[in-house]
């Protein structure tokens, strides 16, 4: 369940039929912060040096500068930026020449608005997984590898039962944890120990006291949902 718009990803989206952008814009905009559309490839690359967004959805065809050679520009220099093409036929020379340049999928029109959500959140879970220094909201950020929280680069003192906890709600961003997951993950090493909701309601309190306001929420009989933005 997505509880908050996505922050830390960044969207651009080159298509250069105006009434397939903006309604693609509106609708990227229900779940991303941080969504940006350009009408031709030449425009597509002057956003993507401003706003070096994650992910580029783009059409195959386009004025000035078409799908492939964007691409081709960006990767000459950036490997990471996941890309997704877009095209209203299935043009086998173009999309062999797509191989290449490492995309994430391609796309035929008409979208099924579904389909494009259900690959964009998979893409972002990717990302997500692979970061090393997950940014959080008002200047925090969790270092993964080495399960610190930070706020400002400088490092937030929790133990270790709150570094647990804390690394599985973010594991688990937008969804319900319940109180019983929690409490085995502090208990993990204790498997005979009843179970204690004292125990879970003590931990999150403290983790709240060191978050920025409502990042931990309750969730009437489900437990609690951690927001990353």
């Amino acid at each position: 369940m997505l509880t908050s718009k996505i922050e830390d990803i960044t969207v651009l989206i080159a298509e250069d039929e105006e009434k397939l952008l903006e309604p693609m814009v509106e609708y990227l905009q229900l779940f991303f912060k941080h969504v940006y559309g350009a009408v031709d490839g030449e425009s597509a690359l002057e956003l993507y040096k401003t706003h070096r967004p994650q992910i580029m959805i783009v059409d195959i065809l386009m004025p000035k500068l078409d799908g492939l050679g964007l691409i081709r520009k960006i990767r000459e220099t950036d490997n990471t930026t996941r890309m997704i093409i877009t095209t209203a036929y299935s043009d086998r020379e173009k999309l062999l020449q797509a191989v290449e340049l490492r995309l994430e999928k391609y796309l035929i029109k008409p979208i099924q608005s579904n389909e494009l959500k259900k690959l964009l959140f998979e893409v972002v879970e990717d990302i997500r997984s692979k970061q090393t220094i997950i940014p959080l909201k008002s200047g925090y950020n969790w270092d993964k590898k080495h399960q610190k929280l930070l706020y400002k680069q400088e490092e937030v003192g929790l133990n270790y039962k709150e570094r647990k906890v804390l690394a599985l709600l973010i594991q688990r961003s937008d969804t319900a944890v319940s109180a019983i997951d929690i409490y085995n993950c502090i208990y993990a090493e204790e498997p005979e120990r009843d179970y204690s909701s004292y125990a879970v309601t003590s931990l999150i309190k403290r983790l709240r006291q060191k978050l920025p306001k409502g990042m931990i929420k309750s969730v009437y009989g489900n437990g609690y949902i951690f927001t990353r933005n």
